[in-house]
């Protein structure tokens, strides 16, 4: 399959990419997804991060004009469209680390700001649409879903996306064609997978806004490593939202999310015809009843 090639135009912006992971949340079903959270848990939570917030003031012994820098700054995060993009950026990955200490099967990963629903769907030995001229190294990403107990999963799906070799990402930068580099690739009846696609760069959070701002003023870098993401749903067990990194990779070490996890990190082979393979196993934990 292929996507249609548009000619470059501006890199993306904050603002832009801001915009679009804004809607593409509220257009998804993780807006379904807001706890009904019982006032008496509401309040321990929101003390416990008022807390947090005024030991933070103490210690460093916070003045007022910092204080209204720091006001000023959350309103242009705001305006600017960017908490979509400085949540999963700076906080997803202790959620995420909090929630998988009650999960078993893969280890889990940040979801991020660059997911679309509703993507194509594959055969399982498939290619991943692209531009005809799309650059990169040839990758392959070969696997089997399986339940935790061993059990194959036929018909899973592998919800795959990822940057291109210039580290932009399809309905995030103006230039990349819609469904660039996207897929759900659904299983064999053993569970298995075979995904042609290239291997993608690494790239710098947008950083334009009041979030790169800030990445500025702490003396912090926007990279982050190269990655693929992939979500996998199997009927009747737990997704996984994962990312899968490369060895040898910049930025492994100094992710700006601090989401890689040396359980996610791939060491692909040249196969002799100048394409990387690498083999990944998914297990899935059976919902409880």
């Amino acid at each position: 399959m292929t996507a249609t090639q548009e000619p470059q135009t501006a890199s993306p912006t904050a603002a832009g990419s801001g915009a679009n992971a804004s809607a593409s949340f509220k257009a998804s079903a993780a807006t379904r997804d807001v706890a009904d959270t019982p006032p008496e848990r509401v309040a321990a939570i929101v003390t416990s991060i008022l807390k947090g917030v005024h030991g933070a003031i103490a210690e460093h012994d916070v003045t007022y004009p910092e204080f209204q820098a720091a006001k000023a700054w959350l309103m242009e995060v705001g305006e600017g469209g960017e908490w979509p993009l400085f949540m999963d950026v700076f906080v997803e990955h202790a959620v995420e680390e909090q929630v998988a200490k009650s999960q078993t099967g893969t280890k889990g990963s940040i979801l991020g700001p660059y997911f679309l629903p509703g993507q194509t769907k594959l055969s399982s030995t498939c290619e991943l649409p692209r531009r005809d001229d799309e650059k990169g190294t040839p990758l392959v990403l070969e696997g089997q879903v399986r339940d935790t107990d061993g059990t194959p999963l036929g018909g899973s799906e592998v919800d795959i996306w990822h940057a291109d070799s210039d580290g932009y990402y399809s309905g995030f930068a103006p230039h990349v064609p819609d469904g660039n580099l996207r897929g759900v690739v659904v299983t064999d009846e053993e569970g298995r997978f075979e995904i042609h696609t290239i291997q993608p760069a690494p790239y710098q959070i947008p950083h334009d806004g009041p979030t790169g701002q800030l990445i500025e003023a702490a003396g912090w870098h926007p990279w982050r490593p190269a990655h693929l993401h992939i979500q996998v749903r199997a009927e009747g067990h737990r997704p996984i939202t994962t990312q899968l990194y490369f060895a040898g990779g910049e930025y492994l070490d100094s992710d700006v999310a601090e989401a890689t996890k040396p359980e996610l990190v791939l060491d692909p082979q040249d196969d002799g015809t100048g394409t990387r393979r690498s083999t990944y196993d998914f297990e899935l934990e059976p919902l409880r009843a």
